[in-house]
């Protein structure tokens, strides 16, 4: 953990909320490229965020405590900057499909198809045969999802691949929701199984808290942790820029209501056994199953060398946050964007405030996401303000 740089008695000039990528990378910028003093106040124990990870004592296996995290973007810049950071592997994510005791490769692709449907098919016979299943509900007329779906692969791939596990995914029959949710499902006429298209992707070879730690280690930057930004707040609130990275609704005491999220339970167990399923992350799409996918973290690095006959392995369970809980997906129903657009009028009216970040604009944001919109923060809103004397518009949710 970095240790404290600052004077205690002197005011950052900056403070920021919340140490994941989005916080992380507005303080570095801030330090080293405007030679501000920033504080990072997070409420956890340990900085990184969501992204934070740490090795098992018992087996060495690097273990992603809230869910398994891939780097992967199609951003020079966000790629550029982060390797100031850390090394990356070439590790590429694929991704396997359990159904009905079979294990398919996934997303949806030729392999899937012909393993699928028992026969060999060229990409225009897979095609044709995708299409002509598809034509059962005409796009533009689906009312819920099972429809759009159906309207766009196919009800057989639909009732095996999507339906189970979206169910499980939302605790609600895809009949009762929203055809909005999905706007294509991607299938693959090729044998390509590489669950990302980016440019670049790969995983920090000495893992995500070496990454984050080193983001933190300008002179200027001071971490805080285990420290709730409500309970420091009349320190800095109107006394300094402040960048909050935490629930929206939350800096404002849920005065519109509470914006509704998804969570996931994690259920880790170490077992004797090399390898448990051959691969980082087995999807589960059985609606019978409870849980929605299996992550074995060992296979995220083959590089490293691990204690034999051991492996740890998780189990991924998915449904709606409760107070206390980690948000991790927005809901994002009619009602939650009608809330939404009310904070954002009470995050224009906070002065000297900037929210951004996954939490802050209610937004589900990829790593590389986070990080390419908090470098355009620093671009567009605060080295202006502190390079160029220009008024500090409050805000943020432009992210």
């Amino acid at each position: 953990m970095p240790a404290p740089h600052t004077d205690p008695a002197q005011q950052p000039d900056l403070v920021v909320v919340g140490s994941g990528f989005f916080g992380l990378t507005v303080a570095e910028r801030c330090a080293d490229e405007l030679g501000l003093k920033v504080l990072v106040l997070e409420r956890r124990d340990h900085l990184g965020g969501n992204a934070y990870s740490e090795i098992d004592p018992e087996t060495g296996i690097e273990v992603h405590k809230y869910g398994t995290h891939l780097f992967h973007t199609s951003n020079k810049r966000v790629w550029e900057y982060v390797n100031r950071f850390t090394d990356f592997t070439g590790y590429q994510h694929r991704v396997f499909a359990k159904y009905q005791g079979q294990v398919y490769s996934f997303p949806m692709n030729l392999g899937l198809i012909n393993q699928f449907f028992g026969k060999s098919h060229t990409p225009d016979e897979a095609r044709a045969l995708i299409a002509e299943q598809a034509s059962e509900i005409a796009t533009e007329d689906a009312t819920n999802l099972e429809e759009k779906a159906i309207s766009l692969i196919g009800r057989p791939l639909y009732e095996a691949f999507v339906k189970g596990y979206t169910a499980k995914q939302w605790q609600t029959d895809p009949t009762q929701l929203s055809a909005d949710i999905i706007t294509r499902l991607p299938v693959r006429y090729t044998f390509d199984n590489r669950y990302f298209n980016d440019t670049y992707e790969g995983l920090p070879v000495d893992g995500y808290t070496a990454w984050l730690t080193r983001m933190a280690e300008h002179p200027n930057i001071e971490v805080r942790t285990s420290t709730d930004f409500f309970d420091v707040a009349e320190q800095y609130k109107g006394k300094v820029p402040i960048v909050y990275t935490g629930p929206v609704d939350e800096y404002f005491g849920n005065s519109e209501g509470r914006l509704s999220w998804r969570t996931i339970d994690l259920e880790a167990e170490t077992l004797d056994v090399d390898d448990f399923q051959g691969t980082g992350v087995v999807n589960a799409n059985d609606q019978d199953v409870p849980h929605t996918r299996v992550l074995e973290f060992k296979h995220l690095h083959p590089e490293r060398t691990y204690l034999p006959g051991k492996t740890i392995v998780v189990h991924e369970y998915s449904r709606f946050a409760e107070e206390g809980d980690e948000p991790y997906y927005p809901v994002n129903t009619a009602e939650d964007r009608e809330k939404l657009l009310k904070y954002r009028e009470l995050a224009k009216a906070e002065p000297m405030v900037l929210f951004g970040g996954r939490l802050g604009t209610y937004k589900y944001l990829d790593m590389h996401m986070a990080i390419g919109s908090a470098l355009s923060m620093v671009d567009n809103k605060l080295a202006p303000h502190f390079r160029d004397g220009e008024t500090l518009t409050s805000g943020g949710v432009d992210a």
